[in-house]
């Protein structure tokens, strides 16, 4: 525990929907939902307006629908998230050389580190500067804690949401930290929260009035410890600027069953084409491949088969789990399939590809678990490829929200699409008032996907010659 608060945690509002509302002009101020736009989708961030109607991060999309029927549905633009938080990062990177980042739009800082903060006057000074930067750089809004602590910048940044700034001043931690709800800790889930309250413990002030015995009694030794610490203000994490990664892994959820089994190993190579391009892409290689199947009835169903040698070949890959799949019944209809790849190291063994099929090491069975792990799901691709007689035909896809161009009319993004059409709203994120509508068929040759537009126009470059 430090005796000053610098230890920063930012935390961006509502990040996916407030850069679509960014990029949007007519979405501003209207209740925006992004996430899986399907029957099974889940929403993924819902923007303050759209939270006003009850809607929240992991609910179901068709829940919300009926909470907010008039409220914008968009599909996730991860190019546009990522191209931002890396801006987010870049001015974290200038407070201190310690950043640990825990997602797209979440991060500890060190400022003592980085000689940016040394009392509670200066990380104040410094987190409503950081505030001010985030805004001119991104046109978005951060909430920034600041606490002698990990768990009490979190807390904080969470006190200061929207686009706020809270600070724990040391030696106060137990008086704010008590009247909080139980399930404020890191750690404290509905099921050990449920269990605490019918122990007659709902606030954090009640856990350290029961005492560290008393929480080991409850929930176990380990656990209940590591409570009666925290709910005291006690935690001596450092900020840690290299987080290992363990695992690569990417999944789909179906909008309808699959039961042909052609069409399971068809996603199955497509899931693993497309883990092995985050897997070079974070410049790891692994060994173990791990094939994740939920089923009609919401079993899930893991197998993993370790190879001789670590890998980024995607026919190696794409080989271990067609046979992982092969060892599981199917049967009544596959609803969920994901493929990850654990064990990474940063180098490959190219010998040993030829060899790992034939020489794996182990083959492990584990239902219920569920090892690969969960990540975002990847922006939709702009064409399928769909069988059409004995020709393949091609069927251009238009996902809400994602950003076209046509050759006579601009910049715009997609409203809607259906029925041989797709409407479009012709705006920029600079754009004064919002754009107009116009409809145009999905196979119009004049309009095309484009790559998101920046959210804030860049400055005018000084050495640029007059006009």
């Amino acid at each position: 525990m430090r005796p000053a608060p610098t230890i920063l945690h930012l935390d961006m509002d509502a990040f996916f929907a407030a850069a679509e509302q960014a990029a949007k002009p007519s979405l501003r101020g209207k209740p925006v939902v992004v996430g899986g736009l399907g029957p099974r989708g889940v929403v993924s961030t819902a923007s303050y307006e759209a939270r006003r109607f009850g809607i929240h991060s992991a609910m179901p999309m068709a829940q919300a629908r009926r909470l907010a029927p008039n409220a914008a549905y968009l599909v996730p633009r991860f190019t546009l998230y990522r191209t931002v938080s890396e801006q987010v990062m870049e001015l974290l990177g200038r407070l201190s050389p310690l950043v640990e980042p825990l997602s797209l739009d979440e991060a500890f800082v060190d400022l003592e580190a980085g000689g940016s903060a040394r009392d509670s006057a200066s990380a104040r000074a410094t987190g409503e500067r950081l505030r001010v930067e985030i805004r001119a750089v991104t046109g978005l809004t951060g909430s920034v804690g600041l606490a002698g602590s990990k768990m009490l910048a979190k807390i904080a940044s969470e006190q200061a949401k929207p686009d706020g700034l809270v600070l724990m001043e040391p030696g106060t931690e137990r008086e704010l930290l008590g009247p909080m709800s139980v399930r404020t800790l890191p750690g404290v889930g509905p099921a050990t929260g449920e269990h605490l309250r019918r122990a007659g413990m709902t606030t954090i002030a009640d856990l350290t009035e029961a005492g560290e015995d008393e929480l080991v009694r409850l929930v176990g030794k380990a656990h209940g410890a590591s409570l009666y610490r925290m709910a005291s203000g006690h935690d001596d994490r450092p900020v840690v600027a290299e987080r290992e990664t363990k695992s690569v892994s990417v999944e789909d959820t179906f909008d309808v069953d699959l039961h042909d089994r052609v069409r399971v190993r068809t996603e199955v190579d497509r899931l693993a084409d497309r883990c092995v391009q985050r897997l070079r892409q974070s410049g790891h290689s692994g060994r173990t491949i791990v094939l994740k199947v939920r089923r009609y009835d919401f079993s899930t169903l893991t197998r993993s088969e370790t190879l001789r040698g670590p890998t980024d070949d995607p026919g190696v890959v794409r080989e271990a789990a067609g046979r992982l799949l092969e060892s599981l019944d199917t049967t009544g209809g596959v609803r969920l399939l994901g493929v990850g790849v654990t064990g990474l190291t940063d180098y490959t063994q190219e010998d040993l590809f030829a060899q790992a099929a034939a020489d794996a090491e182990a083959t492990s069975a584990v239902e219920g678990a569920d090892p690969v792990a969960a990540e975002e799901e990847s922006e939709p691709r702009p064409e399928r490829e769909q069988e059409s007689g004995t020709e393949a035909a091609t069927e251009r896809h238009w996902p809400a929200g994602h950003d076209v161009r046509h050759a006579e009319f601009g910049a715009g993004w997609v409203q809607g699409s259906g029925v041989g059409r797709v409407t479009v709203r012709f705006e920029e994120p600079t754009s004064a008032v919002p754009g107009r509508v116009r409809t145009f068929r999905t196979d119009d040759p004049d309009l095309e996907l484009s790559e998101p537009l920046p959210l804030v126009a860049a400055p005018p470059d000084p050495a640029a010659p007059s006009p």
